[in-house]
């Protein structure tokens, strides 16, 4: 009839949270592990950072580590290491002191080989300092566990003086899309492009904390350093990458530019000076170059560069060879490039040493070798690149390396039969 409204169904309340939690997509970043490997150990293992039981304290060679699953990513710390599965699951073995494991080691011997961390979610990215591990979830959210510390000891994680021995969730309300942790301090990268810090700011690596409240926060006391902050920038800019050193941060910005902060008393981060900066500066050194930087990585007082074409330079430090540079080379002030080396698609530092992976699969090791981590079965340095060799290398090839206080880890695939 005329006039006469038919009923309407009412439509239901749009709940825009949900909607919000639909749309979310896994993060992705182009540093996460791709490929699943095996993983290899050798260096010194005297609290079980090896993996491989009471019975083994050092390897001269690459030693394989069984793990239930496959891996695809590693990360070695201080004393412990880090392996992340395929499933997303975390496994941990070496010192729990501080309770970088993130588990429990109360039984005599667990702590010397693998072990699982219970997580809630999936990770895809993990990090690993001198007592601490990170890990970042699909969902765009960062789990801590294990004390940072200063040079007066302990300062706690998230919380002033208390370390965590399980998985913290980390109070960040931006996703973030990669962790990278330095001796005592994590760089978060958010979505958006912001950086966030937190851990020992002693040396400026938070590049958000000026120097006087540097020592345990000052005022504010530990908080300011523990709770993650941005790092502020003059001028909008968005990172899009960022790698540390054990003292110091770098981070690629969305044009190209190379920003860095911490220390650089041996021209570590590429400084016109030896000053330590305490907020973020943008590099000079690294505009001049024809090609985009898209790897870093530094040691305690050096650090490898890695340009697109797959160049590898050094800068800092030069002492035991750990630039790569030759016999009797100085430390640089400015990205040299290393010779020797074919193509590569990785660099790492330890504190004294260095590691370039080949676009072929081969891995490259220079510096100190007091602590059995080139490879060579000899504690001599090596002042130039060395491709390494052992009985678990032969048919496979390099994915990725890192390298911890004393020792390093490999994860490695076996290569196509032809």
């Amino acid at each position: 009839m005329p006039g006469k409204k038919t009923p309407s169904k009412r439509k239901p309340e749009r709940n825009l949270e949900d909607e919000k939690e639909s749309k979310k997509v896994k993060v992705f970043h182009r540093s996460h592990g791709k490929e699943t490997g095996q993983v290899l150990v050798l260096g010194q293992g005297d609290v079980g950072q090896l993996g491989l039981g009471e019975d083994i304290m050092e390897r001269k060679k690459p030693a394989l580590v069984t793990l239930p699953e496959g891996i695809v990513q590693v990360a070695a710390g201080g004393m412990h290491t880090v392996c992340l599965t395929d499933s997303g699951s975390i496994y941990t073995f070496g010192c729990n002191d501080e309770g970088a494991l993130g588990r429990e080691t109360t039984e005599e011997g667990t702590e010397m080989v693998p072990g699982k961390v219970i997580l809630e979610e999936k990770a895809v990215h993990v990090s690993a300092g001198d007592s601490h591990t990170a890990a970042l979830t699909e969902n765009g959210t960062v789990f801590l566990w294990g004390s940072y510390r200063d040079n007066n000891g302990v300062i706690g994680l998230l919380e002033p003086m208390k370390k965590c021995t399980r998985p913290v969730k980390v109070p960040i309300k931006e996703r973030v899309i990669k962790i990278a942790s330095g001796n005592d301090h994590i760089v978060m990268l958010t979505l958006g492009g912001d950086l966030y810090t937190s851990g020992s700011g002693e040396q400026g690596q938070l590049g958000r904390v000026p120097e006087w409240f540097t020592d345990r926060g000052g005022r504010k006391g530990l908080s300011r350093l523990l709770i993650p902050q941005v790092v502020k920038v003059k001028g909008k800019v968005h990172f899009t990458d960022v790698f540390c050193g054990s003292h110091f941060t770098f981070a690629v910005s969305k044009e190209g530019y190379v920003y860095g902060f911490g220390l650089s008393n041996y021209y570590q981060l590429g400084t016109d000076s030896i000053k330590t900066c305490f907020t973020p500066v943008k590099l000079s050194c690294f505009k001049n170059s024809t090609t985009s930087w898209v790897g870093f990585s530094g040691g305690q007082h050096h650090t490898l560069c890695l340009d697109a074409e797959g160049q590898v330079y050094s800068l800092g430090r030069a002492e035991y060879g750990r630039l790569g540079l030759g016999q009797g080379a100085e430390e640089k002030s400015k990205p040299t490039l290393v010779a020797g080396l074919e193509l590569a698609n990785g660099v790492n530092c330890g504190a004294s040493v260095s590691y370039a992976v080949t676009r072929e699969g081969s891995l490259y090791a220079w510096g100190m070798g007091t602590n059995l981590q080139l490879g060579t079965g000899e504690e001599d340095d090596e002042w130039t690149p060395v491709k390494m060799t052992g009985k678990q290398l032969e048919n496979r090839t390099v994915l990725m390396v890192s390298s911890g206080g004393q020792h390093t880890v490999l994860l490695v695939k076996d290569k196509q039969e032809s």
